[in-house]
């Protein structure tokens, strides 16, 4: 079973660069995915205990439920995302704190607004006009992750 991390970024960035930001090391970089120049990935499971997949769109439409059961939506016009897929084995030990360094890493060289959810259901954090702010306190102390966001 896989779980699955969205980081949405606003805006019409190149993808070369995203993926430098998001990679630990150069030779993780994700590379174009086939034919397709939109789409770039890097199988690190092995590394950092994810798949990760760099891509862009245009007139987005996320949505994701708020810790209060409320629903969040977003339409971005241009967008990128980062999607990390991770095998449960390798959640806890590997997968989610690597991810959140790459998440930290990116937030804090990029200044969009932003959004990381979790299996396309779950709202864990946003960044509107530049304040960030982490949704399902529950899941940031299981996680012992605040230390790596901004």
């Amino acid at each position: 079973m896989a779980v699955e991390f969205r980081l949405t970024l606003a805006g019409d960035l190149p993808l070369d660069h995203v993926a430098d930001l998001v990679a630990a090391e150069p030779a993780e970089k994700p590379r174009p995915s086939g034919t397709n120049p939109q789409l770039l990935s890097a199988r690190l499971y092995d590394t950092r205990g994810y798949a990760l997949t760099v891509s862009s769109g245009s007139q987005g439409y996320f949505d994701a439920e708020a810790e209060d059961g409320a629903r969040w939506e977003w339409e971005p016009e241009t967008y990128v995302d980062i999607d990390f897929s991770m095998k449960a084995d390798d959640l806890v030990d590997k997968g989610i704190p690597n991810m959140m360094k790459a998440v930290a890493q990116v937030l804090t060289a990029r200044q969009e607004d932003a959004a990381l959810v979790q299996n396309g259901n779950w709202l864990l954090l946003t960044r509107t006009t530049g304040e960030l702010r982490r949704h399902r306190h529950t899941w940031w102390s299981h996680y012992s992750r605040d230390d790596l966001i901004p």
